[in-house]
């Protein structure tokens, strides 16, 4: 049997389920990432002649599969946003990717360096892999399609802090490769990292793609209205635009997962009825998921291949702490005085999902400079991944289908107090 050919063949099922399977599992408690790293993992258990999928994690074409995959979903995440970028309407989201991201790297860092005895730069990495929320993952708990009208503060402030805080991590990111690196010598490599990884990088990534998404809205909406310049009509523009945008900021050096996703929520701002933002959203949308159907397949073959060979009891307890207490307690700690009811606080603050990006941060810091302890750093991030998508699967549906009998009955009770 051609291993090929086989390839193929499980991809084009997997992809041509995706048609049926997010509208089946709708209603059930069921989320598609647990289907199909379930299947992963048995197809793997079969013996046919598959891609061995570990150590495939840490192979350069991962790197950028998984780098591919995130940069398409922050396009597609920046497109459904319709609020307007400012910090009245966005200090949630600013909060998580500010307070509570710096306090989940700080309390995922001391308890690698504590419980696992990683070395400083490698407890590092583990806070910085972890800390974002993952877009990929999250569609569950996000806004829906730009032209779905309801746009809730939860599902607003999940989707807009996973846009944001897969570039804001990478600055971590660079400063666990920038300590390994200077471990045991002096130098000027503190102040390097603040001024070239931290505040140039950022700035650039926001830039760069303010200005490519200015410059994109003017082609796609203000010019064709002023001009006989014709008007786009493909949705694979977003496809085009999540690559230029991307490209130009890595080639300036910048964050280009910034500049995606800023490029995205300036386009969107433009014209806000126009039906070519859904469009576009659609296109990125399908793209994204044949990609993801592919990477949750081979996740789901790692686990039974040897991803958590490596998982020690600590290494567990980290991953569970990490979910059920560091993660709620870090965002209940940013959204201190924000006025939000308390259930919607504990919804936002328990739905951190992680997920693709973890693994794209962890290959891209592998790449630069060997980590004395990798393998045991892959097993801890695998098993928060896989949890996360089991935890966070199994309750997304049920507790947002609460919020939302909740908001709409309380919306009802004000409208009858009006008419009383």
């Amino acid at each position: 049997m051609d291993p090929y050919i086989l390839n193929l063949t499980i991809i084009g099922l997997a992809a041509l389920s995706m048609a049926w399977l997010p509208r089946l599992l709708h209603k059930t408690f069921l989320s598609f990432p647990i289907v199909f790293v379930a299947v992963g993992a048995i197809l793997y258990l079969l013996p046919i002649n598959l891609p061995t999928p570990n150590p495939l994690w840490q192979e350069d074409y991962v790197i950028h599969l998984t780098e591919l995959v995130v940069i398409i979903s922050l396009m597609g995440t920046g497109l459904k946003i319709r609020r307007t970028f400012n910090w009245k309407n966005w200090q949630i989201p600013f909060r998580l990717v500010s307070i509570t991201m710096l306090l989940c790297i700080a309390g995922l860092g001391f308890m690698g360096w504590g419980f696992l005895g990683l070395a400083p730069a490698a407890a590092i990495l583990l806070g910085a892999v972890l800390a974002p929320t993952d877009p990929v993952l999250a569609e569950q708990v996000q806004v829906g399609p730009p032209d779905d009208p309801e746009e809730d503060d939860v599902r607003f402030s999940l989707t807009a802090e996973a846009g944001l805080n897969d570039g804001m991590a990478f600055p971590f990111t660079w400063l666990a490769v920038v300590v390994a690196i200077a471990a045991g010598t002096s130098g000027e490599w503190l102040s390097d990292w603040l001024l070239r990884d931290l505040l140039y990088r950022l700035v650039a990534g926001v830039a760069i793609g303010w200005l490519v998404g200015r410059l994109l809205a003017y082609l796609i909406f203000t010019l064709p209205r002023k001009t006989r310049f014709p008007k786009a009509e493909d949705g694979f523009l977003a496809l085009s635009a999540t690559l230029v945008s991307y490209g130009l900021t890595e080639l300036a050096h910048g964050y280009g997962f910034l500049a995606v996703f800023f490029t995205a929520i300036t386009m969107s701002s433009y014209e806000v009825e126009d039906k070519y933002h859904t469009e576009m959203h659609d296109f990125v949308d399908q793209i994204e998921k044949i990609l993801m159907v592919v990477l949750l397949i081979v996740f789901g073959g790692s686990l039974v291949r040897g991803l958590l060979d490596h998982l020690t009891w600590n290494g567990a307890f980290i991953g569970l702490a990490f979910l059920f207490i560091i993660r709620p307690v870090s965002a209940l700690i940013g959204l201190l005085g924000i006025k939000v009811p308390l259930h919607e606080k504990l919804a936002i603050s328990f739905f951190g999902i992680r997920g693709i990006g973890s693994f794209f941060y962890l290959s891209f810091a592998l790449d630069k400079i060997d980590f004395a302890q990798a393998d045991e750093l892959w097993s801890v991030v695998g098993f928060i991944v896989m949890v996360s998508i089991l935890l966070h699967g199994l309750t997304a549906t049920r507790v947002m289908s609460y919020l939302d009998w909740t908001r709409k009955r309380k919306e009802r009770l004000n409208r009858s107090r009006k008419t009383s």
